[in-house]
């Protein structure tokens, strides 16, 4: 494995750009290569077995591209097939689950840890369980939050409708009394500050893709595989299952990134 072939990046839309967002700070000598399966979003009321199957594919495109590790840059997807695919691949594979778990469980003091994700990561029930595996005393509450998806995807993320449907949604989780909520959708942290206000400013967001780089870095150090700042600019690739005019523009304001073109391709 050459060290300059690139990290690829798989979401069901464009919350995967919040992971790339953070790896372009913290591992700026990285090529990096994102694919959003944004056609077929979301994955959340998706049966598992389905996903699993879109996770492979979008999977099997990166290989293709030569990637030297894979993030799977969804909730929904991790839990439903990180495993799975780390057991098949020859490359490391980083899920986003348990990186967002190990810093909520670092940050509560009064261990009520909250969760938000998609139908599918909340039926999962992989955050309570791997909280639970490290901290036997806790309390995780969680809810699930559908809507929260299409209204990035739709880049309503900043709309007065995003501010109602956050505040109606989350009113629920207000009275668990946590200190600690993990945003468990990459979607999520685009409508962080509508959140954050609903939630009050005493309760700590966790944002599991920020999380996930940091893990990142320490395997790219572990294997022994990071890119030198010697080599070649780096390069940064976006691809999507939809439309690549609804993604450019998403991408452009999340990243600043002026001239992102991103390609659209069929799995």
């Amino acid at each position: 494995m050459i060290n300059t072939a690139p990290i690829g990046f798989v979401d069901s839309g464009v919350g995967g750009l919040t992971v790339v967002k953070e790896a372009l700070k913290q591992l700026p000598n990285e090529n990096i290569i994102f694919l959003g399966d944004n056609l077929r979003c979301p994955y959340g009321p998706r049966p598992k077995e389905q996903v699993i199957e879109f996770t492979w594919q979008m999977t099997y495109f990166l290989l293709k591209q030569n990637i030297k590790m894979l993030v799977i840059a969804c909730n929904t997807a991790t839990a439903a097939a990180l495993t799975q695919i780390k057991e098949q691949l020859d490359i490391p594979v980083v899920g986003v689950i348990l990186p967002g778990t190990r810093a909520a469980v670092k940050n509560t003091k009064s261990q009520r840890i909250g969760i938000i994700g998609t139908q599918g990561t909340i039926q999962s029930g992989s955050y309570e369980q791997a909280i639970l595996s490290k901290v036997p005393t806790a309390q995780p509450v969680s809810l699930a939050c559908p809507r929260f998806v299409p209204i990035v995807e739709s880049n309503q993320a900043n709309s007065s409708v995003a501010k109602k449907i956050v505040a109606q949604t989350l009113q629920p989780m207000t009275k668990k009394n946590i200190d600690t909520l993990i945003l468990g959708c990459t979607h999520y942290p685009l409508l962080r500050p509508i959140i954050q206000n609903v939630m009050g400013k005493e309760v700590v967001l966790i944002d599991s893709g920020v999380e996930t780089v940091g893990e990142v870095s320490m395997l790219l150090d572990y294997f022994d595989i990071a890119n030198s700042p010697e080599n070649t600019t780096p390069t940064r690739q976006f691809y999507t299952t939809g439309s690549t005019q609804s993604f450019n523009q998403i991408a452009k304001n999340w990243l600043n990134i002026p001239d992102i073109q991103a390609i659209h391709i069929q799995l």
